[in-house]
């Protein structure tokens, strides 16, 4: 009976190691307990090409998601026309632009602390490249983004100002992560800084939001000038993966966050 006993027991642990070393090998990468399955399911309801590139490559798209993990996240905060900010929000950490070896439009701008080395790193490079980058508009606070919303309303009608301009509250740039850059209309694209931004702002962690023909998915007209700090690691996966819309990956990282924290191995 003993002896039944014992090859029992030994059976049941290597039953339990064989299912161990089975969902090992399932998982497409070593720190995140995630399968193929659990990776499709995720990405179900992105667009066919954006679905595809991911699971093409996913130990890639999940290594820099793991990246990301180790970022403050309220820097990925979904800001748009249907999630907004309190009115009374304020960051933590904005500095003053004054105190840096940047070019600015105008005095008593200000941004957050925590963008601030990639922001002098990308002013450094262009500058290298023969390129001057000039900040145009920064932090916006509720009532600066109000006065703003209430004059384009009333000098070019609620239409056009929806497409413009940010109601208070829904604006990137009250996060204190969001630039205006250069002359802030359309042909800044065809100025020198307007062409090195778009070729170069991923690789310090900028974003552009409002990309041409995508009014129909973030609700603003095509802004070259504008972009969004969102890190390294998040802006490889929008150009890589995403097709350069912040706003799909946003929304697609915002609602899989938690997943991907609880699914994350010995973090």
């Amino acid at each position: 009976m003993k002896k039944n006993i014992f090859f029992l027991i030994l059976l049941i642990l290597l039953l339990l190691e064989v299912s161990s070393c089975n969902s090992d090998e399932k998982r497409i990468h070593p720190k995140f307990a995630i399968t193929r399955n659990d990776l499709e399911e995720m990405t179900s309801n992105l667009p066919d090409r954006i679905k595809a590139s991911i699971l093409s490559r996913p130990q890639v798209f999940l290594e820099y998601i793991m990246e990301m993990l180790k970022e403050p996240q309220d820097i990925f905060q979904l800001i748009d026309k249907k999630h907004s900010l309190p009115s009374n929000y304020v960051p933590g950490d904005l500095v003053s632009l004054q105190k840096y070896d940047l070019t600015t439009s105008k005095r008593n701008l200000y941004l957050r602390r925590i963008l601030m080395p990639d922001l002098l790193a990308m002013a450094e490079a262009a500058r290298i490249a023969g390129t001057e980058i000039i900040l145009s508009s920064t932090y916006r606070s509720f009532e600066y983004q109000k006065r703003l919303f209430d004059y384009y309303v009333k000098t070019e009608g609620i239409k056009k100002a929806e497409r413009e301009s940010a109601r208070p509250g829904h604006s990137q740039h009250q996060l204190g992560t969001a630039i205006d850059f250069g002359s802030i209309e359309d042909s800044f694209i065809n100025t020198r800084q307007g062409r090195w931004l778009a070729k170069n702002a991923w690789k310090f962690g900028f974003s552009l939001s409002y990309p041409r023909g995508e009014e129909n998915i973030t609700g603003y007209k095509y802004e070259p000038w504008h972009y969004r700090y969102l890190g390294r690691a998040a802006c490889y996966l929008i150009r890589n993966f995403f097709g350069n819309s912040q706003q799909v990956f946003l929304e697609f990282y915002g609602k899989n966050e938690k997943i991907f924290k609880e699914k994350l191995l010995n973090p």
